[in-house]
């Protein structure tokens, strides 16, 4: 009688020592096409000439590489090594991948959408509406750079609202970011930071990837926007493919939304959005977008757009600024087994043509209401979801073979593809009166006299300004400063009055750092000292 822990050990071994093997440990952590390959900061500067040069890096030399072959320690059994060579592995990928991966923190006019019940976007949380002249934070995502020259891949949802845009790295780099474009209909959008020489992922073909391989999802997790764990690692598995929740299509409110997701049960939560998704050779298969949940949080079912469908949207917005979206122009549902056994097909697989809007290009070539559309050129078509995603592969005006089935019979069509009328969306614009102006750090301060220490109990050589109001959102209030500290010094100069500290900041500008000394009378009497640097925002 076999032991069952044994069989499961020896499963794991075995499929450790798979892995191993299919990651070519025994010459070290590269990539096996080189010229893909994911690359750290310190790579050879990439030429983006077009969108489709965008993964073509060097090949990649990793900083402090983990030897995955090195010598385990003696403690560790023989029959385990295979395993720790394994997760070796998993660390030189997090090590490679990581340092491309973003955070993205936006920033403007509060508002809130209501999302489908039980399913949440994984974006950070909201503020309610504020009384305060600055941008109040709407949230936090993810994202990741797929160019040396600045360009970002995240979800649209992250940015939609947005008005500022602000990416940190995870070496502690920040840029204010520039949205290229977005598109609801597949919930992408693109970014550009202002930087050269920067970090980047290679991505993969979600095409090929199949259910239960291992993946790892990278991002910045958090409860609040206080409480982030940037740049957490998790993993896990693809737990199917072709997953429609029909969220994108309720939340964009077009016909032409494309939802066909990897479903991974690797551990990601709000603030996730817009991460990768990577697969065992460090390459990124899916942009993390949603979880089904009831509780808004984690319960074993995440959600990720496949990156071969970012892709092309990324190189749509790119190069026209807007997404071009090929369309055959039907009115399709999926097949169900009666339909499979009424059209003559082996199982249920396909799309049933229900109908066709004014000027279908896809009716004038001879489709016809039943048709089953089971294939475009090559690509089978198994459900709704993967007939749009491999349709919006093309460009508007291509010529594609369409086969249908047609009550038993096997019919060929050739289809010249149509443009998607893809609504536009309008891009968010900061009002002027929501720059800083006035209140270059959001401060209101107030002499010391007599009145001011017989209420606070400051000593007669306590010398400095009263901090009497802090704007919410503002610069000051987003370094830590509260009301009812005292300024000493500005930028190390001595403050005695109001009239110092205006002229201390005469020469502040825009983008420039401003250094406070402050002091604070705590509940107990005792004085307590905290400098406190506040950059200022660009206007």
């Amino acid at each position: 009688m076999s032991d069952p822990l044994r069989s499961k050990l020896r499963f794991v071994l075995f499929t450790a020592l798979a892995l191993a093997l299919g990651l070519g440990l025994a010459s070290g952590f590269h990539w096996a096409k080189g010229g893909e390959a994911a690359t750290t900061a310190n790579t050879a500067p990439q030429q983006f000439e077009t969108p489709a040069n965008l993964t073509e890096t060097a090949t990649p030399e990793l900083a402090n590489e983990p030897e995955v072959g090195a010598q385990q320690p003696a403690t560790v059994p023989a029959a385990l090594r295979e395993l720790a060579e394994v997760s070796q592995a998993f660390v030189a990928i997090a090590q490679t991948v990581t340092p491309a991966v973003v955070s993205v923190d936006t920033r403007g006019t509060p508002q809130r959408a209501r999302l489908p019940q039980r399913f949440e976007e994984l974006f950070g949380p909201q503020h309610p509406e504020l009384d305060t002249p600055y941008d109040v934070p709407l949230g936090r995502g993810s994202g990741f750079i797929v160019s040396d020259d600045g360009y970002v891949i995240t979800n649209n949802h992250v940015v939609a609202a947005a008005e500022r845009i602000t990416v940190q790295l995870p070496d502690g780099r920040q840029f204010q970011a520039e949205l290229v474009g977005r598109d609801p209909t597949t919930d992408i959008a693109v970014l550009k930071i202002d930087e050269d020489n920067l970090p980047t992922v290679k991505l993969g073909e979600s095409e090929t990837t199949a259910v239960g391989e291992f993946v790892l999802a990278v991002g910045n997790p958090g409860t609040s926007l206080g409480s982030e764990l940037p740049f957490t690692v998790t993993a896990g598995i693809v737990s199917a493919k072709g997953r429609n929740l029909r969220l994108i299509q309720s939340t964009s409110g077009s016909d032409y939304a494309i939802e066909d997701l990897l479903q991974t049960d690797a551990v990601i939560n709000p603030g996730n959005s817009g991460g990768p998704l990577v697969n065992y050779r460090g390459e990124v298969i899916g942009v993390n977008m949603a979880i089904q949940s009831t509780t808004g949080f984690y319960q074993g079912y995440g959600f990720a757009i496949p990156i071969s469908l970012a892709r092309d949207v990324m190189e749509d917005l790119i190069e026209y600024g807007r997404v071009r979206r090929a369309a055959l122009r039907v009115q399709v549902r999926e097949v169900t087994r009666a339909d499979a056994m009424a059209f003559g097909l082996p199982q249920p697989r396909g799309a049933v043509v229900e109908g066709f809007p004014d000027d279908s290009p896809a009716e004038k070539a001879g489709i016809q209401r039943g048709d089953v559309i089971i294939a475009i050129d090559d690509n089978a078509v198994e459900r709704v979801g993967q007939l749009q995603r491999v349709v919006a592969s093309y460009e508007p005006d291509d010529r594609v073979s369409v086969t249908v089935i047609r009550y038993g019979d096997e019919i060929r069509f050739n289809v010249r593809l149509a443009e998607a009328d893809i609504p536009q969306p309008e891009p968010s614009r900061a009002a002027e009166a929501a720059a800083p102006s006035n209140m270059m750090l959001g401060i209101q301060v107030a002499d010391i006299d007599a009145a001011v220490r017989n209420r606070y109990g400051f000593d007669s050589d306590l010398q400095g300004v009263l901090v009497t109001r802090v704007a919410q959102y503002g610069p000051a209030w987003n370094a830590g400063l509260r009301q009812n500290l005292v300024i000493q010094r500005v930028n190390g100069t001595a403050i005695g009055s109001v009239a110092d500290f205006d002229r201390a900041l005469e020469e502040v500008q825009p983008g420039d750092v401003v250094s406070l000394d402050t002091a604070l009378i705590d509940q107990n009497g005792t004085l307590g000292y905290r400098i406190i640097n506040i950059l200022i925002p660009d206007e």
